[in-house]
């Protein structure tokens, strides 16, 4: 699998800081560190913005259930507010929000 990065300088820094970890000038730490802050970041939605990013994929619930692999019930509680995503199903909801479905299908 290819790494991807959020921008091109991204991608070229992280080369520089991998050339210098593979050369002992940068310690395993440090770039354990880095990698850390190449992540996607992780944010709160609310019930508003989870049903704007389905509506705006165009799909139903029990659809976007399937791609998050949780249950469509879970969904239409996530949308009405009775339950808030935590875990990997927030991830995968931030990276659907940031870049689309097609990131996680």
């Amino acid at each position: 699998m290819t790494k991807r990065y959020r921008s091109d300088a991204l991608a070229a820094v992280h080369e520089t800081a991998a050339g210098l970890s593979a050369a002992g000038i940068l310690s395993k730490q440090s770039m354990k560190d880095f990698d850390a802050l190449c992540l996607t970041p992780i944010e709160p939605l609310t019930p508003e913005e989870i049903r704007a990013v389905r509506l705006r994929e165009n799909v139903s619930q029990a659809v976007f259930a399937r791609h998050l692999n949780v249950t469509s019930g879970l969904v239409s509680q996530w949308e009405r507010g009775e339950k808030r995503p935590r875990g990997a199903s927030l991830k995968l909801l931030t990276l659907v929000a940031k870049k689309g479905l097609q990131a996680v299908a």
